[in-house]
């Protein structure tokens, strides 16, 4: 982790980078996208632009200050955050048997779900809204954005197998380079227009919401856009830890973004002209193509963070065993969590050229941001909510207190972008509605699998009497076994067959079995590993159960070479071969999706990283 490498005072610099991206460039889009919306129901005037400003910054103090930072990442799960960091804490703490426990991890679903949904609408809106800075420079040049933005997209996930460790530590300096610009430019047009400084008091904002409760209603769909990113603040504390974050966002982020928001209110108030690009107004003609190249340059981050954020996200669901089995490329022999899954990368390049080619403009893809994000800060909230009360056991009255800080605006929010759906708000939901199909599926196909597969294996102690038993007698070959199995109780269905079918085993057979844990690590090599032996009339066999935390970099080889002998070794794995049958326990286009996403699923050797070229594996069919 990066907390482990580097010094302290360089952590809320590094931090910058992979955190505050999304935050960092919300400047880009969210006054022009909050104007356009609002200049169709009432002339934009003095009281609608304080009123949003005053909207803007007390959003950000609200929910990103005191309901992420001061609240929320308090909730870590071994020092990591995130929607699954929850999920993980209820997983482990409520009763299996506890009904609100099954429904609070489906809600956790439903918010890993609407990430993913934001995850493709981060990166087309930020860069297109970068590139759209030519249109200020010159109206001639309105026909290179779109091409552009493709270019950079493209560039952008072609890249992603490489890892983005080799210019990360730019990152954070860049950024730092893009709160200072941003920040001193808002700062010049306020020395202007000073009176725009009453809209650091909420009274604006309230007074806004008064006066005109339905403009201000509908403005919260733009305003929301203020806070897209609050998630990163606390799925990235297991690298930088909650210190340095929030350092970074109270020194930083917070007062760049409101100096800069409260110089695009002043600037817009002077000249309306600059509601298309109020940020790229801020700059003076010479400037605006620097600005521009900047901007796009800090989108690249924003977006690099958010994709980051998504292949992280859907490790940890792979590994809680939510997603089916997809190869994980490590692209960093130092950092853990710096991961490539080639599928997840591919599919959300797909999304967001789609996004860029439909929508053709930021304020037009505004129309799809907002219900995912608000959708997933409630959720962090409603889930928090219960952390607090039952399993951190605190008073009803301080739950409640939270809970009035907590869950309204975001439930505001998450109701003025309902109005999105028609006009744009239909794809982020579209694609949750996808992710949580496949969850589904997977798990309902999962769970029939495991049932056939235990009726198919014996339990490990039976199985070693039996051994003895068998005729003809076992031969012992000269080598280490490794047997991988699915279950801890259970014998794997490999070396059934090699017993069954071959008379065989080896000099040192072992039995490994994995499970992950509801933790985000579980690094302690004796809590890791349990170790047995079983004895044998033909030998010593040992069992050998690996847990892992869900954050944890799975490789067996590695975490049993202390058990094996210096003679060669064989791994040995029953991969599950899917045979659609006409029972009624899953309906058929279910099983077909399922027996789908089995077949294109990494086998045992991949992605327990073994060797290939001493692999064997062994074909089980299981009736589904």
């Amino acid at each position: 982790m990066f907390k482990e490498k580097t010094a302290k005072w360089l952590l809320p610099i590094m931090a910058l980078g992979v955190v505050y991206g999304d935050l960092g460039t919300s400047p880009l889009y969210v006054l022009n996208t909050a104007f356009s919306k609002i200049g169709l129901h009432i002339k934009i005037n003095q009281l609608s632009i304080e009123g949003i400003a005053s909207l803007i910054i007390w959003s950000l103090i609200i929910v990103v200050s005191l309901e992420f930072i001061f609240l929320l990442m308090k909730a870590d799960n071994a020092g990591e955050g995130g929607i699954l960091a929850l999920v993980g804490l209820i997983k482990h703490h409520f009763k299996e048997s506890s009904k609100i426990k099954k429904y609070l991890i489906l809600v956790g679903i439903i918010g890993v779900a609407l990430f993913f949904g934001d995850s493709t609408i981060t990166p087309a809106i930020s860069i297109l809204s970068a590139v759209e800075g030519l249109n200020v420079i010159s109206t001639s040049l309105n026909r290179l954005v779109i091409p552009i933005t493709i270019i950079i997209v493209l560039g952008l996930f072609f890249l992603q197998k490489k890892g983005s460790s080799f210019i990360g530590d730019l990152f954070g300096p860049i950024m730092l380079i893009w709160f200072i610009t941003i920040g001193v430019a808002g700062l010049f047009e306020i020395i202007k227009l000073p009176g725009i400084l009453v809209s650091l008091s909420p009274t604006y904002a309230i007074n806004f919401i008064i006066q005109q409760p339905i403009t201000a209603f509908i403005s919260l769909g733009a305003v929301v856009l203020a806070i897209t990113g609050s998630e990163a603040l606390y799925a990235d504390m297991g690298h930088f830890g909650r210190q340095p974050i929030k350092k970074a966002w109270l020194f930083v982020v917070l007062p760049s973004l409101i100096s800069c928001y409260l110089g695009e209110s002043a600037i817009i108030l002077n000249h309306h002209f600059t509601l298309n690009n109020p940020l790229l107004y801020l700059f003076p003609n010479n400037l605006r193509l620097a600005m521009t190249i900047l901007a796009t340059i800090a989108t690249i981050i924003a977006s690099q963070a958010v994709i980051s954020g998504a292949f992280s996200l859907a490790k940890q669901a792979i590994q809680l065993n939510l997603l089916p089995k997809i190869k994980i490329i490590h692209t960093s022999d130092i950092e853990s969590g710096q991961v490539y899954l080639s599928l997840v990368n591919w599919l959300l390049m797909i999304a967001v050229l789609f996004l860029v080619l439909f929508f053709q403009s930021a304020t037009n893809l505004a129309e799809a941001f907002g219900i995912a994000v608000s959708g997933t800060i409630l959720i962090d909230g409603i889930l928090y909510l219960f952390v607090v009360k039952k399993i951190w056991r605190q008073s009803l009255l301080t739950v409640l207190l939270k809970l009035i800080f907590i869950i309204p605006l975001p439930l505001l929010f998450f109701s003025s972008n309902l109005q999105k759906i028609i006009s744009g708000g239909w794809f982020p939901i579209l694609i949750a509605i996808l992710v949580i199909t496949i969850i589904y599926i997977y798990l309902k196909g999962e769970k029939i699998v495991t049932k056939e597969r235990r009726l198919l294996a014996k339990p490990v102690d039976k199985f070693i009497q039996e051994i003895d038993q068998t005729k003809p007698s076992i031969q012992r070959l000269k080598g280490n076994g490794v047997y991988i199995g699915h279950h801890q109780d259970l014998t794997p269905l490999a070396l059934h067959a090699c017993i069954n079918q071959f008379h065989e085993i080896q000099e040192n057979t072992i039995i490994v079995t994995t499970e992950v844990l509801n933790l985000a690590h579980n690094d302690a090599q004796h809590q890791r590993i349990n170790y047995r032996q079983l004895s044998s009339l033909h030998g010593i066999i040992i069992h050998i159960h690996l847990s892992y935390g869900y954050h944890d970099y799975i490789h067996i080889p590695k975490d049993i070479n202390h058990y094996l002998q210096k003679n060669s070794t064989a791994y040995f794995i029953s991969l599950t071969e899917i045979i659609l049958t006409n029972k009624k326990n899953m309906p058929y286009w279910q099983k077909t999706l399922f027996r789908y996403l089995n077949q294109n699923s990494v086998t045992s050797s991949e992605f327990y990283h073994l060797p290939l070229n001493k692999t064997i594996q062994i074909k089980y069919p299981i009736p589904l």
